[in-house]
């Protein structure tokens, strides 16, 4: 969304973009902490059980551990030719332990609408841009190639726990997804202002109130938009939500999503 700031010239929209990016790949090495712990979790039902589940599953754990391997070198890549001063705020273990704390069903809803909004991404965004890096775009070709198998896998697995459930521990797991969600909009409202500040000190131009004013809130608008909507408006995931809670359940979740805007 660089290009609705219109106030920025077109070099400093490629630079916010280049900060966007940097972002972008450490969110997803966050990310993958608590997704690789969770599947580990779970594998354990197929211990003794399903060995073609439990390769699948296995085999999905050792691509994410090789995907945070991936975005820690585009750190220190972009760490090497971007200006001192970049902080990625949140810590991975920290939102890991968060995100752990909640439901099964939970967990694996916010893990499903993930997986499935780095699909849409890369076919929406990243490989139709001819002025992207290639390394970058190569980086998530094969990382979207790997996240499409990954999302079958996640459906599977919450659907397998959500037959296991109650009504009213279905009931809560909406709950704590919808709390899940909230914790997200809480970290990229840190990372969006963290963004912003570096921007302005870095980008070489002196930015008035109302554009310092703008600029915070197109970033956290871009954010929500990559992190939360394009996840949560992904047909797949509402297909997959609704089919197994309730009309009014789904309002809810409607209604805390509209919030952030």
């Amino acid at each position: 969304m660089v290009d609705h700031l219109d106030f920025l010239s077109a070099d400093e929209q490629r630079f916010l973009s280049q900060i966007q990016g940097r972002t972008y790949a450490n969110v997803f090495g966050l990310v993958e902490r608590f997704i690789n712990a969770k599947v580990l979790e779970v594998s354990r039902d197929h211990w003794l059980g399903d060995q073609v589940a439990l390769e699948a599953l296995v085999r999905f754990c050792d691509e994410e551990l090789k995907h945070q391997e991936l975005f820690r070198r585009l750190e220190h890549l972009a760490a090497e030719k971007m200006p001192a001063g970049y902080c990625f705020v949140p810590d991975p273990n920290d939102v890991a332990r968060a995100v752990l704390s909640k439901s099964t069903w939970a967990v694996f809803a916010l893990i499903l609408h993930i997986e499935l909004f780095t699909q849409a991404h890369y076919r929406e965004s990243i490989e139709p841009d001819g002025a992207l890096s290639p390394l970058f775009k190569d980086v998530f070709l094969f990382h979207w190639k790997e996240e499409s198998q990954h999302a079958i896998i996640d459906e599977l697995e919450w659907r397998r726990f959500d037959a296991t459930m109650t009504a009213d521990e279905r009931d809560k797991g909406v709950d704590q997804f919808i709390e899940l969600v909230g914790a997200v909009d809480q970290m990229l409202q840190a990372q969006a202002a963290a963004d912003t500040r570096y921007f302005a000190a870095t980008c070489g131009s002196v930015l008035y109130n109302d554009e310092m004013q703008a600029l915070a809130e197109g970033v956290l608008r871009a954010y929500r938009w990559q992190y939360i909507h394009t996840g949560a408006q992904h047909a797949h995931f509402g297909k997959v939500l609704s089919s197994l809670i309730t009309d009014r359940q789904v309002q809810r979740v409607q209604s805390a999503l509209a919030k952030l805007q």
